[in-house]
C-alpha cells in the first residue's frame, strides 16, 4: 500500500466521522447518519469520476472504503463523547484527508489528459464536496462558503503541486509538498482566526 492510498483510506475515515457527528447535531437516526457520513466520505470522489468519466467510481470497485465508511459511522456513534474530545486530531486527519483528496483529483485528472484549471477543479471537487453535500442535507449553509479558508488552501495546495512537478521535482515531494502547504494553510487560518473578504452590497 503506498502512503498516498493509506491517506486516502484516513481522509475517507475521517470524513465519514465528521459526517456522522453533523448528523448527531441534527439529532437524525441510524439510518440518517449512515447516509450522511457516507456522503461526506465518498461526495466529492464520486462526483469527480462521474464529471470524469471513469466508471463505476472509486469507492464502487475497493470494498475498503465501504468498512472504513461503516467503521467511521459506529466508532462515532459508540464512542461518541471519546470522538468530541479528539477535535484536533480529527482536525488534523481531516486536513490530511483534504489534501489528498485534492492530489488524488488533481492527478486523476492530468492522467486522463484534462486541461490544468479543470484538473484544478476536479482536485478542489475532491475535497470539499462531501461537505458540501453534508452541509446541505442537514440544512446548513456549507461551512467553505462563509467560514474557513478551506477551498482556498486546496487550490492553494494543488497550484503547488503544480509548479514543483514543472520544475521536475521528485513525484513524492510534490505530493508531501502539497499536504504540507495545505496542512500549514489551514493551521494558521484556524489559529489566527483568518477568513477571506465577505461580499457585502451596499445600497
Amino acid at each position: 500500500m503506498n502512503l498516498l492510498l493509506l491517506f486516502d483510506y484516513i481522509g475517507t475515515f475521517v470524513f465519514a466521522i465528521s459526517g456522522t457527528l453533523t448528523a448527531a447535531n441534527k439529532r437524525l437516526d441510524f439510518f440518517g447518519a449512515t447516509m450522511i457520513g457516507f456522503v461526506t466520505a465518498v461526495g466529492g470522489g464520486s462526483l469527480r469520476d462521474v464529471m470524469l468519466g471513469d466508471t463505476p467510481v472509486a469507492w464502487m470497485r475497493d470494498l475498503n472504503y465501504f468498512w472504513l465508511i461503516i467503521a467511521g459511522v459506529l466508532v462515532t456513534i459508540v464512542f461518541g463523547k471519546v470522538v468530541m474530545t479528539l477535535k484536533k486530531t480529527l482536525f488534523l486527519f481531516d486536513t490530511i484527508g483534504i489534501a489528498v483528496f485534492t492530489i488524488i483529483g488533481l492527478k486523476k485528472a492530468l492522467l486522463m489528459g484534462i486541461n490544468i484549471p479543470m484538473a484544478v477543479m476536479m482536485g478542489l471537487a475532491s475535497a470539499v464536496v462531501g461537505g458540501v453535500i453534508r452541509d446541505t442535507l442537514c440544512n446548513e449553509l456549507p461551512l467553505i462558503f462563509h467560514r474557513e479558508i478551506y477551498a482556498t488552501a486546496c487550490i492553494i495546495g494543488a497550484l503547488v503541486y503544480l509548479l514543483l512537478n514543472y520544475l521536475g521535482m521528485n513525484e513524492h515531494i510534490c505530493e508531501l509538498a502539497t499536504v504540507v502547504t495545505i496542512i500549514a494553510i489551514r493551521i494558521v487560518v484556524v489559529r489566527f482566526d483568518i477568513a477571506l473578504p465577505k461580499v457585502e452590497l451596499k445600497e
